[in-house]
């Protein structure tokens, strides 16, 4: 459910390795048409996001956060027991009592994180290797939450599937996104940045010791 940061690497890594995978996603606009272009097919295998719950065996719910909380009764009303809730990140399920998503007692609720963007999930696929994954059983109704999860960590590309929580999870990618990518890489750079303008460099030569050797050497 969902086709847009991890939605596509995902199902299509999973289609590649055999799975039986349908896309929902609501119709219209270049989301929709980008899984049509992906060679998803409107009314067998792409189709609006009630229709295609209602379809599933296993619901892999990869909308944002927000757009979860929104489309949460959709979703729940098709949880009949035996299936499984899937996710990527544990925001909802940790913060369940604010978000509204409480999963019904006979289903199960899995989580595989992979630890980049579904760009990259899809990228290193079609390379022949693998982005690692965290994964998770927040509930086994079925005595088959460990098989699903292991099995969709495996399909969905991940080089290494390593146990977590989804507690865990979600502080850990809070911590990493926003203290490490948003947060501290750019303060270093700001902070390298006015210390050689202080010391006389020039506005580009300070910006090319700072930015241009991190995106364009170390990170390119």
């Amino acid at each position: 459910i969902g086709y847009g940061v991890q939605g596509p690497g995902q199902s299509l890594n999973l289609r590649d390795n055999g799975f039986n995978v349908i896309v929902g996603q609501r119709k219209g606009g270049k989301t929709w048409d980008k899984a049509v272009a992906d060679g998803w097919v409107p009314g067998e295998t792409l189709f609006e996001i009630e229709e295609a719950c209602e379809k599933a065996t296993i619901i892999q719910y990869l909308l944002s956060d927000a757009a979860q909380i929104e489309v949460w009764p959709t979703v729940k009303k098709h949880l009949t027991p035996g299936k499984a809730l899937y996710f990527s990140h544990g925001f909802g399920i940790t913060y369940k009592e604010r978000t509204g998503i409480i999963p019904p007692a006979d289903v199960d609720v899995i989580l595989v994180a992979p630890k980049g963007s579904g760009t990259s999930l899809r990228t290193m696929f079609l390379e022949g290797r693998g982005l690692n994954s965290s994964y998770a059983i927040f509930q086994d109704a079925t005595g088959r939450a460990f098989d699903r999860v292991v099995a969709l960590g495996i399909g969905v590309g991940s080089g290494y599937l390593f146990e977590t929580t989804f507690k865990r999870e979600v502080y850990s990618d809070l911590t990493g996104e926003r203290g490490t990518l948003m947060g501290a890489i750019q303060g270093l750079l700001l902070a390298q940045y006015e210390v050689l303008r202080e010391n006389g460099h020039t506005p580009s030569e300070a910006f090319n010791e700072t930015v241009e050797e991190l995106t364009q050497s170390l990170m390119p």
